[in-house]
């Protein structure tokens, strides 16, 4: 016999209950542990007859979905080949992908007041407010932010950047990395519109006994409305100040021996001053960072770049100290790029703004529940893995599903100190559920 292939090896078909993503069951019981499925039910809509799927059977499919790495609706057809799988977590049924593009578009419909939309805002709280009472803290830092969403879709609109798509904001709590609130935008909405009451609706999601302490965004929340409702609030903030002309005019005037090089071999200087704005009923600092540019005749012949940072952080922290922390913000850059590569926020399924909304929305749930697991769940050494390194670690173990005595038994390819590892996964998983009733 002639050999027609590169190796030797043969392939054939098994009938054994094997799965290619056995750690994916600690993500499933983790996740039905902390109430997820309950809650989706209970502030969900329910199905239109006897014969319709439960919201959890949607809200749960697609959060697995998103964790496991699918990228699009048609990938739920790779989630219902892991059946035997979801037989260990009482996942048996998954929807097909047309049956959740339909249910988007029901739970986001603006004519029935977007009640599923609603509902899974209520759910993102809930389970926010489980894992934020297992931390210690009690001040957070506010970290708000807009992330461009590229999609050629129907409603879909272009943005400031010229790409058609969309432009939700995120509310993200800097410490622990969850996203406390996002708002599903159009691409073409201004990139300044609404921030206080964002603001309002990121306090608002605080638990009890937790309170958001301090606060940084871009230059799109250079708002006096906002800054005031900030000093109300008594929250320490840091915005990046938009270069009009009133600011352009102050920097100007900031003296030449007030310019100091940041550390020696720093590159460039700093500077501060005082301003306020026509209407913040205070006057705040003005952190202004300048670099000289490589080549002047590119920009008219100004000799500086300018960066300026507004802040009402006491006199006790240096320029360098404001613009230091300041510029951890970037992290939520991180966070918007975990939530889009990481769960699958890059690209929307639908051609409706109103049920793109709702899938981004369990796109942010499904990384929030992770966030948890993580810290909660997993070795403190885990604690900085990104969800592509935790499906390559322990999502994607091979297994095989027996029913031996009426019990049923994944079997994992792994070695002894993962097994361990996982059985400890396990019990972390239990204790959080035992804590979340």
């Amino acid at each position: 016999m002639i050999r027609q292939t590169v190796f030797g090896f043969k392939i054939e078909k098994t009938d054994e209950e094997l799965t290619a993503h056995g750690g994916l069951a600690l993500l499933a019981e983790y996740n039905h542990g902390v109430g997820l499925r309950d809650l989706a039910d209970r502030y969900l809509p329910g199905p239109g007859s006897n014969r319709g799927y439960a919201a959890s059977a949607f809200v749960d499919s697609l959060v697995l979905l998103l964790q496991a790495g699918g990228r699009r609706l048609e990938d739920l057809r790779e989630l219902r080949r892991e059946s035997p799988l979801l037989k260990l977590v009482g996942r048996d049924l998954i929807p097909d992908s047309d049956t959740v593009g339909d249910w988007l578009r029901r739970m986001g419909d603006p004519t029935t007041g977007q009640a599923g939309l609603l509902g899974l805002g209520t759910v993102r709280d809930t389970l926010n407010h489980r894992l934020l009472r297992r931390d210690e803290r009690k001040d957070y830092t506010l970290d708000m932010d807009a992330m461009q969403v590229e999609a050629e879709k129907h409603d879909a609109h272009f943005t400031y950047q010229g790409e058609k798509g969309y432009m939700p904001m995120l509310g993200y709590l800097f410490e622990p990395g969850i996203c406390v609130h996002d708002e599903f935008r159009e691409g073409n909405e201004s990139p300044g519109a609404g921030h206080v009451a964002f603001y309002l609706d990121c306090v608002q999601r605080m638990p009890v006994g937790k309170r958001i302490a301090r606060f940084r965004a871009d230059s799109a929340s250079y708002q006096a409305a906002l800054i005031n409702e900030l000093e109300e609030d008594g929250v320490l903030w840091t915005i990046t100040a938009d270069q009009d002309a009133a600011v352009r005019k102050l920097i100007a005037s900031i003296p030449d021996a007030a310019w100091q090089e940041a550390f020696p071999g720093a590159g460039y200087e700093l500077a501060e001053t005082v301003h306020s704005m026509e209407k913040t009923e205070t006057s705040f600092r003005l952190v202004v960072k300048r670099e000289e540019r490589q080549q002047q005749n590119l920009f008219d012949g100004e000799k500086y770049f300018h960066y300026a940072v507004a802040t009402n952080l006491p006199e006790g922290k240096s320029a360098f100290d404001v613009l230091t922390w300041h510029n951890q913000r970037g992290q939520a850059e991180n966070y918007n790029k975990e939530l889009k590569a990481g769960f699958g926020q890059d690209q929307m399924p639908c051609g409706q703004s109103h049920a793109n909304a709702v899938y981004f929305r369990i796109g942010v749930i499904a990384y929030n529940l992770f966030l948890g697991f993580r810290r909660l769940a997993c070795p403190s050494s885990w604690g900085r893995h990104t969800m592509a390194t935790f499906r390559w670690k322990l999502i994607q173990i091979a297994g095989r599903i027996v029913n031996h005595a009426g019990q049923l038994i994944l079997k994992l390819k792994a070695e002894t100190n993962l097994l361990l590892l996982i059985h400890g996964i396990r019990q972390r998983c239990y204790e959080e559920s035992s804590a979340a009733t």
